[in-house]
């Protein structure tokens, strides 16, 4: 079908299209109505991918891309597209694939920190303010400068219950730590467990190497994240996870140069929602990632029902274009046309502004980088059929799958290491242990007065204590209390 340098995409009876594989890391779009074949393209284009070795992350957003993993079934409707396009070495075959899911459920757990997450996109899915955001920004730098780390969401309420009661002895380095922000901060981390944050943020976090896998005959393999549960919950959700892995790649992985193929390739559907609502500044930063980590080997694939959803500084950095039809039933709708057909490198035998709402399901307009990096005049094809099964893999093979998973049991019991929550109880406990002990040792008398010459201000450790304990009757309270002063006060 395919050399290791060139992936057919499709044809039209007179001639191909392929994408050549140098070219792969100038990334690519995807775009289409919904019901034209976006998801069959992921399916192709992936799979291309891992037949040269190349390993694969995609979102199946609806669930229907895990098919990929099983071979394709015979049909005429494959058989005629294989001879109008003249596919001579076509074989159904499946492709090496692994589950994961943000809530383990029909996949490998997958987690990061919230150290690793780090305070802009945290900021951005919890629509902080900028004096809130901040605060965020200081709650991280403290910890930094503590020596602790904040991995989950208790590590970062007890930092932020810490610094509010500490705020006056913190100013003169931090700056003003306003109460009512950091109230408005632990609301919405409510707000994100309710969405299913506590899942994603933790440990074991996912080892990057672990998605950049291949099995035993070569093939890349194909990491494929159950996400329709996740975008039901929380799309920002889903969009703070794409981007955060987006941007540990960039600062992970070594500079690679003009490589015959790309290191690894990751497919962002729905990708309208990494960018929905994100503030000038996360922008720029995404725009700065998808410039420059294509010279780390790694292409990204944005899927969306229009090219428009993407920013344009971003769209201007795709080499590949395959647009699927659209609909224009107003005015708008076909301002966006003319506006998609125009992102094109035209092709004098094609009206494109026409040929995109006349297109049918599994045609699509496609224009690729030569070899050179200039983009290749647009043409109208079919779309290849994929050598794996169109449609999912039911719960029995998914299961059967995930249980030969190599990752089996490597990520699925969660850790909860020593962090900011486990420190500053220690802190806690220690100090009220010296209290014990010097006050046993010192006659009452004497005690008393050293207490009255002693400052009233409260240590860091006692703030957090009774911060605790003022905090008793709401649902942080509760759970700081069983899980700190219970174990400070066990056995007294």
């Amino acid at each position: 079908m395919s050399d290791n340098n060139q992936l057919l995409i499709g044809g039209n009876g007179s001639q191909t299209v392929f994408m050549d594989a140098s070219m792969a890391n100038r990334h690519g779009m995807v775009a289409g109505a919904t019901g034209t074949g976006k998801t069959v393209t992921l399916q192709i284009l992936a799979e291309s991918f891992s037949r040269i070795g190349v390993p694969v992350f995609l979102a199946d957003v609806k669930g229907d891309v895990s098919g990929i993993g099983k071979p394709a079934k015979p049909h005429p409707k494959i058989d005629e597209r294989i001879s109008v396009i003249g596919i001579e070495d076509y074989q159904m075959q499946p492709s090496p694939v692994v589950f994961w899911d943000l809530f383990g459920e029909r996949g490998h757990p997958i987690r990061t920190t919230v150290s690793e997450l780090g305070p802009l996109l945290l900021a951005n899915l919890l629509d902080l303010n900028d004096t809130q955001t901040g605060i965020l920004y200081s709650c991280f730098k403290i910890a930094d400068d503590e020596g602790m780390l904040i991995l989950d969401l208790k590590d970062l309420r007890a930092m932020l219950v810490w610094m509010g009661d500490n705020r006056a002895d913190l100013k003169s380095e931090y700056g003003n730590i306003s109460t009512a922000s950091i109230g408005a901060i632990q609301r919405g981390l409510l707000v994100l467990e309710e969405q299913g944050a506590e899942y994603l943020l933790g440990e074991p976090a996912i080892a990057l190497n672990d998605l950049m896998s291949h099995d035993f005959s070569g093939r890349g393999v194909i990491n494929i994240l159950h996400a329709s549960t996740l975008l039901q919950k929380s799309p920002k959700l889903y969009a703070t996870f794409l981007l955060w892995l987006l941007s540990e790649l960039y600062e992970t992985l070594p500079e690679v140069g003009d490589a015959d193929k790309p290191k690894f390739v990751m497919f962002f559907d729905e990708a309208h929602l990494l960018f929905d609502d994100a503030p000038k500044v996360l922008v720029d930063k995404i725009e700065q990632v998808v410039r420059l980590i294509r010279s780390k080997g790694v292409g990204i694939y944005f899927i969306s029902q229009s090219p428009l959803d993407i920013p344009e500084e971003i769209l201007g950095q795709l080499g590949l274009k395959i647009q699927h039809a659209l609909r224009a039933f107003t005015p708008k709708d076909q301002k966006a046309v003319r506006t998609v057909a125009d992102t094109f490198r035209a092709n004098p035998a094609l009206d494109t502004g026409s040929i995109i709402t006349e297109l049918g399901v599994g045609e699509a307009l496609v224009s690729t980088l030569d070899a050179d990096g200039i983009p290749t005049q647009v043409e109208r094809i079919l779309i290849r059929p994929p050598e794996s099964r169109i449609g999912p893999m039911n719960n029995i093979e998914r299961k059967e799958q995930i249980s030969r998973s190599p990752f089996k049991g490597r990520y699925d019991q969660a850790v909860d290491r020593e962090s900011a929550y486990e420190l500053l109880a220690q802190r806690a406990q220690q100090r009220l242990e010296q209290e014990q002990i010097d006050a046993a040792q010192e006659p009452a008398s004497r005690s008393r007065s050293t207490k009255r010459r002693s400052s009233t201000r409260q240590t860091p450790t006692e703030a957090f204590v009774s911060s605790a304990a003022r905090a008793i009757g709401s649902r942080l309270g509760q759970r700081l209390v069983r899980g700190v002063l219970g174990s400070l006060f066990k056995g007294r």
